[in-house]
């Protein structure tokens, strides 16, 4: 790791980290000396619960819904002294049908996908950027099948969709002048067992988190917007 990144124990910010891949990164992080704050979406028990009462000096709980404008307001004001060298924000749900087809989709399941992947993840990026160091990183998790260049089979079109949207959102954002030095990126992690991949995903957590963190510490050394899968490699946008 670069020097530039040497001394005080860093912060993540890792938005939804109840569960899944998010819940994953928080673990690792903590795991590599990291302080974490995780957010979870209600007051309901959960394994970040579990894994705070651990580590309480390491990990520190937020409440945050995302798609309540209100609720990131609310998360900016807790955390107005804080100091992150990284916000990394894990959204991910589907239709009721994951492989229902566009025709297939009524227009307000439509909307609570892309709200929920690609315009709830961009509002906390604007908002909490400040909180950020300018040689922190922010990133989304995305998906490999958010790629329009790679997309040759189709399938899982809403899904699809709504992580394209979030690529091309994030790219906006990184072009935003005062952020064109910063390192932001977009993570494909592949197919995962989780509620969202399903059990038929060749891949675990256990199998993949170590190599997302590793991609996200070495990216921290590259300002400009990156989409890039769990090996560090870059994904066509």
């Amino acid at each position: 790791m670069n020097d530039k990144h040497a001394g005080k124990q860093p912060t993540v910010l890792i938005v939804g980290a109840s569960r899944g891949l998010g819940y994953g990164l928080a673990a690792e992080f903590v795991k590599r000396n990291w302080r974490v704050i995780g957010t979870v979406r209600g007051d309901k028990r959960c394994l970040l619960h579990d894994l705070a009462e651990h580590h309480p000096d390491s990990l520190h709980i937020e409440q945050l819904d995302m798609v309540y404008p209100e609720q990131i307001a609310m998360l900016k004001l807790a955390l107005q002294d804080e100091k992150l060298d990284a916000l990394f924000i894990c959204a991910g749900i589907t239709t009721g049908d994951p492989l229902a087809l566009i025709r297939d989709v009524d227009a307000e399941e439509f909307a609570r996908v892309m709200v929920t992947n690609a315009y709830a993840p961009l509002q906390v990026m604007e908002a909490l950027q400040d909180l950020v160091t300018d040689i922190g990183l922010i990133g989304a998790m995305s998906s490999g099948q958010g790629s329009i260049g790679n997309n040759l089979k189709g399938q899982r079109e809403v899904y699809r969709a709504s992580k394209a949207a979030l690529n091309m959102l994030v790219k906006a954002f990184a072009a935003h002048e005062e952020n064109r030095n910063r390192a932001i990126v977009v993570l494909a992690p592949g197919w995962i067992k989780t509620d969202l991949g399903g059990p038929d995903a060749p891949f675990t957590l256990e199998e993949t988190v170590p190599s997302l963190v590793d991609v996200l510490l070495a990216k921290r050394n590259r300002p400009g917007a990156e989409y890039l899968d769990r090996f560090g490699d870059t994904v066509p946008w």
